[in-house]
């Protein structure tokens, strides 16, 4: 395995994209349970949300952050795949150390049991809060027995309507990881680049064959298959760095690529195909808007856009199960008519209790990798 250190990304880097990564999850699930704002096409391709998202944005208007939110801010789960990747390669995937000795592989039992384990201390306290709130909030939703199974075992992707029996829907994301695991542990550690590079093209085409509006694509892109092209990016990226995606080293000439990029996303929603490579020109150009942010001139404002970013990264994990709850608490004033009033009181909410999540989450025991 070959591990370039020249141009990968910092500590610092994954964090501030963790940040940029989980204010656009958290500001999409909000506006797009707005009636008037415009929905995604997060796992099908509806033809009608791309034209409801042409015509709504010819023109400025008072809803128009709140469009983009909605249609776009879902691909930073996408980002947050790519960085769980290249972190799961630069951890584990090195056969040597640096003095040429061998390192031992991690056996399969030990490697899920360790990452379930992660997951399940995350996941857990934000659903028990959210099941909570739920249930002395204004339409509560009726668990049924398996659907509370399938979200603490992490296997309700499996479930066919995943749409019906994923509540809250961002846990989703929990098995979604859970299968990406095994499916590293099985079939690309320590594997040559083509096993991920094969399963990369084999997930994606075989999209090109479901019918872009089906519930069969809604299925597909509820479990790993849907997701295996940023998360299989983020493994050949930190395996090959800038071989795979060219970063420059020049400030504007990164401002130039991500604009460029930031095009061609745009351009890729109105066509199905186009469409499933998305989240690979996500992850490319959110690595470009971080390096054209580190050579603004303004030293203080690159500083200070930074920070902020790294600060939400360092939180994104608190951050990620909590917006679910202050979601329903403060969407009934947004949907009263006060959109941005709600949506600053859950933003601000969803920070202020995100950081006391944290601290709580610190309290639970971590697991570790060498229990057996």
């Amino acid at each position: 395995m070959e591990y370039p250190h020249n141009n990968l990304l910092t500590k610092t880097e994954c964090t501030v994209l963790r940040g940029l990564a989980i204010m656009g999850i958290m500001l999409h699930n909000y506006c797009h349970w707005l009636n008037p704002v415009v929905k995604e096409n997060e796992y099908q391709f509806l033809k009608h949300n791309v034209s409801w998202l042409s015509q709504v944005t010819t023109g400025m208007n008072s809803l128009y952050p709140a469009h983009l939110l909605s249609f776009f801010g879902h691909y930073g789960v996408a980002i947050f795949l790519f960085l769980s990747a290249y972190g799961l390669e630069m951890k584990y995937g090195q056969a040597l150390t640096y003095s040429g000795s061998a390192i031992p592989k991690t056996g399969f039992y030990r490697f899920t049991r360790y990452h379930f384990l992660k997951l399940f201390k995350m996941m857990i306290a934000g659903f028990v809060a959210f099941t909570i709130v739920d249930a002395i909030t204004a339409n509560p939703w009726h668990y049924t027995f398996m659907q509370v199974i399938g979200q603490l075992g992490m296997f309700n992707n499996l479930f066919f309507n995943p749409d019906r029996n994923i509540w809250p829907g961002p846990f989703w994301f929990f098995g979604l990881m859970f299968q990406l695991y095994m499916v590293y542990w099985l079939l690309i550690y320590r594997r040559h680049w083509a096993w991920t590079a094969g399963l990369m093209v084999l997930c994606t085409a075989l999209q090109w064959l479901m019918n872009p509006e089906g519930e069969v694509l809604n299925y597909y892109r509820y479990n790993f298959m849907g997701s295996m092209l940023p998360f299989g990016l983020g493994i050949l990226f930190a395996r090959y760095g800038e071989r795979i995606i060219l970063i420059p080293r020049d400030g504007m000439v990164n401002l130039m690529c991500f604009v460029v990029t930031l095009i061609l996303i745009v351009s890729a929603n109105d066509n199905f195909v186009t469409w499933t490579v998305i989240p690979a020109l996500v992850c490319a150009d959110a690595i470009y808007f971080i390096r054209s942010v580190e050579a603004i001139p303004s030293q203080n404002l690159s500083s200070l856009i930074i920070s902020t970013l790294e600060w939400l990264g360092s939180i994104s994990a608190a951050l990620f199960v909590v917006h679910p709850v202050l979601r329903k608490i403060f969407i009934p004033i947004s949907r009263r008519g006060d959109i941005y009033t709600g949506l600053l009181l859950y933003v601000i909410g969803s920070l202020a209790v995100a950081w006391l999540f944290r601290e709580i989450m610190k309290k639970i025991p971590s697991p570790q990798m060498n229990a057996q």
